[in-house]
């Protein structure tokens, strides 16, 4: 049986297709066109079918910063908690039209991940497809909860994995790609100056170690880092993906643009830090200014929001900012489907609507490619084929 979804218009990789109609059969898009017929139809009279939609930076064992500081949600509040509040955090991004993830560490929740993807792939519970880091991997000593800030001799959880040297950087790359990561997080700064100021933590010989080490186990790299030198020394180290970047130069980001290596702005993160806790070192504006660098400097840039640090299911905000900081409505979803399909080497697949790819689509009333604002009118959701209720 085919399900044949007639809306307005269809868009999908930038072009919209006023007339068009999508047929489904099974998990696939059979056809795509004008003249499109099938076993039922659902009218979608006035919306937009876009691909499903991809936030490639989240943290679904987070929530937000303002309900609970980060150390308190590592320290106290249980994994088990923190992975029942994940499955909620799962399904209300899906029913946003968000039909995939980059999950980009677990923040002291262990491999929690790995085991919400399987209860999500094997329809346990409703959420996106899931692309997992488990455990970051940070420098010794470099990471929160700060021990600065407790009794020297407290001994508690830290939010990622410490290594040090080549040698334990490559072992610990090791271990989180036998526990189930898609990706590794490297982390490659932190506030860890003498003042707190955000410095480089791992070498470059470090951090190309790891990066080797994980590309020989079929694995891409992402690295968090918000000061120039932290990102210079990934863009070297060969990263594949730099999440924030708040903090780049012009010859920074042309390298990585000449060196292919990615962008998640994370815009909305940095929004959200401000607003909780006022912005003293004027993150929000840094970041930014930094986004209109990496455009002008050429770079591929997709669509992460470092979701957790502001509510689940309001992904949307990342693309709205992005047009607020100067792409389209069009870039910005573009950035949200087909380029992050890309970046996260599913493009056969999702990203698009064209004969052959799953069937991840969402609805939404108005035209998005217009009015990013109409992303928030969510009508319809199907991911595989099936209507997400």
């Amino acid at each position: 049986m085919s399900i044949v979804l007639r809306p307005a218009r269809v868009w999908s990789n930038g072009v919209r297709h006023e007339g068009w109609a999508v047929r489904v059969a099974g998990d696939r898009i059979s056809a795509a066109g004008p003249d499109v017929a099938g076993d039922e139809t659902v009218d979608l009279a006035g919306a937009t079918l876009l691909p499903g939609l991809i936030d490639a930076h989240s943290h679904l064992l987070l929530h937000p910063y303002n309900e609970t500081v980060w150390d308190d949600q590592v320290l106290k509040e249980q994994e088990a908690y923190r992975t029942v509040r994940a499955v909620t955090h799962a399904q209300a991004t899906l029913r946003a039209g968000f039909t995939c993830l980059r999950d980009l560490g677990t923040e002291g929740a262990g491999c929690a991940d790995a085991a919400i993807k399987r209860a999500i792939d094997e329809g346990l519970i409703a959420g996106p497809r899931l692309q997992i880091a488990t455990r970051a991997i940070v420098a010794t000593g470099c990471y929160g909860p700060a021990r600065a800030a407790y009794r020297c001799d407290c001994a508690f959880p830290q939010g990622a994995q410490e290594a040090g040297g080549a040698d334990e950087i490559v072992r610990a790359v090791r271990l989180q790609a036998a526990c189930g990561a898609d990706w590794i997080k490297l982390y490659g700064d932190y506030r860890v100056g003498p003042h707190g100021e955000t410095v480089a933590t791992f070498s470059l010989d470090e951090m190309k170690a790891a990066v080797e080490a994980a590309h020989s186990l079929g694995r891409p790299v992402a690295v968090h880092a918000a000061c120039d030198e932290g990102m210079r020394r990934a863009a070297h180290a060969g990263a594949d993906t730099i999440e924030h970047g708040y903090g780049g130069t012009r010859e920074t980001f042309a390298l990585m643009a000449k060196n292919n290596v990615a962008l998640l702005p994370t815009l909305s993160a940095a929004k959200a830090i401000a607003d909780y806790f006022g912005d003293p070192h004027q993150r929000a504006k840094h970041a930014a200014e930094a986004f209109a660098e990496a455009r002008a400097a050429g770079v591929v840039i997709g669509c992460g929001s470092d979701v957790g640090v502001f509510p689940h299911g309001d992904n949307a905000r990342e693309l709205e900012l992005m047009v607020a900081h100067g792409m389209s409505a069009n870039e910005a979803l573009v950035a949200a489907t087909s380029v992050n399909a890309a970046i996260l080497r599913v493009g056969r697949e999702l990203g698009e609507i064209r004969q052959g790819c799953l069937a991840d689509l969402v609805a939404v009333d108005g035209d998005p490619s217009v009015d990013i604002a109409a992303l928030r009118k969510v009508r319809l959701v199907m991911k595989g084929g099936t209507t997400v209720e």
